[in-house]
């Protein structure tokens, strides 16, 4: 009776708790993954995906893209089937013989085109999060809901998922936070998906353009017309990344920042939030 109390209790924690009450993904380095070739010359060929950004990624305005996924279960030979083909492609490639910018540009190019193919898989859906096939009932992570934990891909023998690409793999071995402005989750509220595959001869500078395109739009950040400002979620769910102090996350936005807000930062005397917003609604071609 009281492991079946205890059990209810959690169920009931899970079912009501609100959304965002709960932390999002420690980087937690899987050791394994830090192989790599310095010296390696080789090359890998995202042409495939970039074909399909080229069909279906429209930029409605600057800083922001959409994907017609409609369009791309439609159009199969060249949507749906070719971001399976794509990511079936990467999943044989041994990413341990590629060198450190190889491999980059390689995770983050399969992490953006495996998170296509599972909301292509599922569609119609109005939010990923309403893709629910994370395993576990007792998961209450904020990305417990939708897609992000379910082992979809096996890369060298290993089974993983977008959490396991994105916590264990992209975050604690680049320790860079323009990675979450490259990494996309199909929302609105995301930083946009990249109209061009990231690649390893190019990657600071897709890296800072990713930057800057999120930071000048107003879902990362703006004033709430008293003095503060509302920010996006990201800064608060992954704020170590960014840096623990408002000086240190001011200091990365000013970084990227264009001149009006630069002008906005510059002329407070203290960094004061008054909300954090995300919108989960899919990132298609809907007006």
């Amino acid at each position: 009776m009281r492991v079946f109390l205890s059990v209810l209790m959690l169920v009931l924690i899970s079912a009501f708790a609100p959304v965002g009450a709960y932390a999002a993904p420690k980087a937690d380095l899987w050791p394994d993954w830090q192989a790599h070739d310095p010296d390696s010359m080789q090359k890998i060929d995202h042409s495939g995906w970039q074909a399909v950004l080229d069909r279906f990624v429209a930029q409605p305005e600057p800083g922001v893209t959409t994907f017609d996924y409609k369009a791309a279960l439609d159009d199969r030979a060249n949507g749906i089937e070719a971001v399976a083909g794509y990511v079936g492609k990467m999943v044989m490639v041994p990413v341990s013989d590629l060198n450190r910018n190889q491999q980059l540009a390689y995770w983050i190019n399969l992490y953006n085109a495996l998170t296509v193919k599972v909301v292509l898989d599922h569609y119609p859906v109005a939010s990923i999060r309403d893709i629910d096939i994370s395993p576990g009932l007792f998961s209450l992570g904020l990305f417990s809901s939708g897609p992000w934990d379910k082992k979809l891909i096996t890369v060298e023998g290993r089974t993983l998922s977008l959490n396991d690409i994105e916590h264990r793999i992209l975050r604690p071995i680049w320790i860079d936070p323009r990675i979450h402005y490259a990494v996309n989750c199909a929302s609105v509220g995301c930083p946009a998906l990249a109209a061009e595959a990231y690649d390893a001869d190019l990657l600071d500078d897709q890296l800072d353009q990713a930057a800057r395109d999120f930071i000048n739009h107003p879902r990362a950040i703006h004033s709430d017309g008293d003095g503060g400002f509302v920010i996006s979620s990201l800064y608060d769910w992954y704020r170590e990344d960014f840096g623990e102090r408002d000086a240190q996350l001011v200091a990365h936005l000013l970084t990227y920042a264009g001149p009006e807000l630069t002008r906005q930062l510059d002329s407070i005397g203290r960094f004061d939030v008054s909300d954090d917003v995300y919108d989960w609604s899919l990132n298609d071609d809907r007006p």
